[in-house]
């Protein structure tokens, strides 16, 4: 049975990347260009199948991620993952976006693997995205699955839509945080 869903989630992704192909052929030759030029010609495969990649998150769970490797704990240390890379994709302008997020929770009974949490980062990185959701998302994913005391997500991000394009900002850094439960309290946060 998991087969055959493989199988048939592996043909309708070649029938997208393909779709996707043409869509890509038709942009480069719409914004002037000759896209069966020998520098070009196998460009919109390719960008189709890098697009699949870059936009996997939407294929994923992050709540199955996380549920795969949940074990009782007891004790309530702050567990903290700082500096986890990421790479998504402006919503606005379909330009990246990237930076690091760090992520900390307090565990009221359930604790995860911590190759969990950066699992997640990029699930919901890896879709179309604003930072503002992006870092809400990853503190629901976590406060839902783990019911932990408290969680925290600061993430810091370059936007390529403010330095390539409308301000021009090169130096421009994003951050935003969303916290519950103990993280509410400044003390904690510190």
């Amino acid at each position: 049975m998991e087969e055959e869903q493989s199988v048939l989630a592996s043909e309708e992704q070649r029938r997208i990347c393909k779709e996707l192909a043409e869509h890509y052929r038709a942009i480069i030759s719409l914004l002037g260009d000759d896209p069966d030029r020998e520098g070009l010609c196998k460009t919109p495969e390719r960008t189709a199948k890098a697009m699949m990649q870059l936009t996997r998150g939407y294929r994923q769970s992050a709540q199955e991620i996380i549920s795969s490797a949940v074990f009782e704990h007891t004790g309530s240390r702050i567990v903290v993952v700082r500096d986890i890379e990421f790479y998504s994709f402006c919503e606005h302008h379909m330009l990246p976006f990237f930076g690091k997020a760090h992520v900390a929770y307090i565990p009221k009974k359930y604790i995860t693997g911590l190759s969990k949490i950066p699992r997640v980062v990029d699930i919901f990185a890896r879709r179309l995205q604003i930072q503002e959701r992006l870092t809400m998302q990853i503190k629901d994913c976590i406060q839902q699955t783990l019911d932990p005391l408290g969680v925290m997500v600061v993430i810091e991000a370059q936007h390529m839509c403010m330095q390539m394009r409308g301000v021009e900002k090169q130096n421009s850094l994003t951050t935003t945080s969303d916290f519950t439960g103990f993280f509410q309290q400044a003390k904690t946060r510190e």
